[in-house]
């Protein structure tokens, strides 16, 4: 089914519609759209899918209609109240982001307000009498939001309770906690399990095949980190091999370290790969997401001295931050660095490479991060990015086309949502921890180039940066359909095995290693997936995911020769099954 199809807009919907936001206005008001539609609305869309497109298509059509009166846009940041209202702007939907709860009352001149989550906590009760009296659409944007904590989520609930109609939005609707959303349905499963239930849902997978998100290519590097303890004692590690959790958390913090050359080289790497797809993305930007302020501003300096070119640097605390991020979207510069201001909602389209330099993991976070590069202008644009070889981040970006539901009735912590609470992944990290004596001292920290993970599938093997290998990987076109991006993949692993043993051994055929075996694995376990999926049509993660949970061990990025043999064995058995 193409990205648009006017055909089908019989009953009046706008003919730049996409096909999932059209079928998402019939979930809502029926196939010839004769239904008024139901007072409550889930849509779960993919990041970079167009939210707010089909959000603000169905408001139109409930004021035309006459069935509200008045618009409340609810936002997790100030910077996405001013992007809504000026996105509504254009289809002709006045909304006010200026507004504050010491006015009361909203101008004539506009159809509503556009506010925060924050805001309406701080007075519920004013939001309740504005929402009492006219009939009120509200948009819960990210509605995984109101359930930041009890307080949001009761002030929430006794704002708008008396709205007439209410549309909930998110491209990331789970949470590491069991707090319910508000105005969300929670249905049981076979397992006594409450998980969330959306009306209507768009996933990353089929985004992709339809051409309305970008294909993301993970470049992973891992590096030697040497630090000090307090106690004086050096350790050295290696990011990217098994190493305990302290050790993994202190090995990628040191690999963050503006002091140490891992960064450094990353930045580098990733500056390259942004020339590269420059060439046939001329206004292509990159962004490096950071972990505080500090890490922020000397990664900035970084770049100046790589690109010979300033960056533009977003910081939280900034008054002038949504009028950097609104510039920077409306030139052609190269590099953005920003703390938490754009992990979320932040519309940016010309965004292709990012660098993953924050110290944050959870699945929440991260998918949020990395929306930010998804959303595709053009058929055949890839984004890039550029993370350390961390088991976590490895098996979230294994695991990109899985889609999740927001559980109740569980343990909080469980199955990788325990990195961190998701109010720790969501505040603002404005500096350094406070009072937190640092663990340690970085000494050293250089990077290699590890390896790339791409629709569910690894290739290549470590390499040097700067090296002719990594340089192959770095010079991927940017212009490329998804089918393409993975032949010109096991190309380049395929010549990298190759002259890897040549190398070693003067002979092609030597005795491979157990890191060759193990690619060797991951190989035929892709194989055999791409397989199953023109079979079924289920996305690669989705299958991954199912071979993880019936053959048990951990997310393909960290599994084993044995893991990866036994899930090999499970997958030919279902065929042979299939064919019986």
């Amino acid at each position: 089914m193409p990205p648009a199809f006017p055909e089908r807009a019989a009953w009046g919907t706008a003919s730049s519609l996409r096909a999932w936001q059209q079928q998402a206005l019939e979930a809502y008001f029926g196939s010839d759209g004769s239904r008024p539609g139901p007072r409550d609305f889930l849509t779960v869309a993919t990041p970079g899918a167009g939210k707010t497109t089909f959000a603000l298509r169905l408001a139109r059509e409930l004021l035309d209609r006459r069935i509200v009166a008045a618009i409340t846009v609810i936002c997790p940041t100030e910077h996405l109240k001013r992007q809504w209202a000026e996105s509504a702007a254009r289809v002709g939907i006045r909304i006010d982001p200026e507004f504050q709860n010491a006015q009361g009352r909203v101008g004539k001149d506009f159809h509503g307000i556009a506010v925060t989550y924050a805001t309406v906590a701080a007075r519920p009760a004013l939001h309740r009498n504005r929402t009492e009296a006219r009939k009120t659409l509200v948009i819960f944007d990210e509605v995984h939001h109101a359930g930041d904590g009890l307080s949001w989520g009761d002030a929430v609930r006794e704002a708008f309770e008396p709205a007439a109609r209410r549309l909930s939005l998110s491209g990331t609707p789970f949470r590491t906690d069991i707090n319910p959303i508000p105005f969300v349905q929670y249905e049981e499963g076979p397992d006594g399990i409450r998980r969330s239930r959306a009306d209507y849902t768009y996933g990353y997978g089929p985004a992709l095949a339809d051409g309305v998100v970008r294909p993301v290519i993970f470049l992973a590097y891992a590096g030697e980190m040497r630090w000090r303890t307090r106690a004086g004692d050096e350790i050295t590690a290696t990011l990217g091999e098994p190493l305990t959790q302290d050790q993994t958390s202190q090995a990628w913090r040191a690999a963050l370290d503006p002091k140490g050359d891992w960064i450094k080289q990353v930045i580098a790497a990733a500056d390259r790969r942004l020339t590269e797809l420059r060439r046939a993305i001329p206004d292509a930007a990159g962004l490096v997401i950071a972990t505080d302020h500090e890490a922020a501003r000397a990664y900035a300096k970084m770049l100046r001295a790589v690109t010979g070119q300033g960056a533009t640097v977003v910081l939280s605390d900034d008054p002038t931050a949504s009028k950097k991020i609104k510039q920077f979207s409306d030139t052609d510069d190269r590099w953005m660095v920003a703390v938490r201001m754009v992990s979320e909602g932040v519309d940016i389209p010309r965004l292709a490479v990012g660098v993953y330099a924050t110290s944050t993991s959870t699945p929440l976070f991260f998918a949020q991060a990395i929306g930010r590069f998804v959303r595709a202008r053009k058929r055949g644009e890839t984004a890039s990015v550029f993370l350390p070889s961390v088991p976590t981040l490895m098996g979230h970006a294994a695991e990109m086309e899985t889609e999740r539901d927001h559980v109740l009735d569980r343990p909080v912590r469980e199955d990788g949502l325990d990195d961190d609470l998701l109010a720790e992944a969501n505040r603002e990290r404005d500096n350094p921890d406070v009072g937190e004596e640092l663990p340690f001292e970085t000494v050293e920290a250089s990077a290699t180039f590890d390896r790339v993970l791409y629709d569910g599938g690894e290739f290549g093997m470590q390499a040097q940066p700067g090296s002719a290998e990594e340089e192959e990987f770095l010079g991927i076109p940017g212009l490329l359909e998804p089918e393409q991006v993975t032949a010109l993949l096991r190309k380049h692993q395929a010549q990298q095995v190759a002259a890897e043993r040549k190398r070693k051994t003067g002979d092609p055929r030597a005795d491979r290693t157990a890191a060759e075996d193990l690619h060797t694995l991951r190989k035929e376990l892709q194989g055999l997936v791409g397989a199953w999926n023109h079979r079924t049509g289920q996305p690669h993660g989705v299958i991954h995911n199912e071979l993880r949970r019936t053959c048990g061990g951990p997310p393909i990025a960290q599994a084993s020769a044995e893991d990866i043999r036994k899930r090999i064995a499970k997958i030919r058995e279902w065929a042979a099954r299939r064919r019986s």
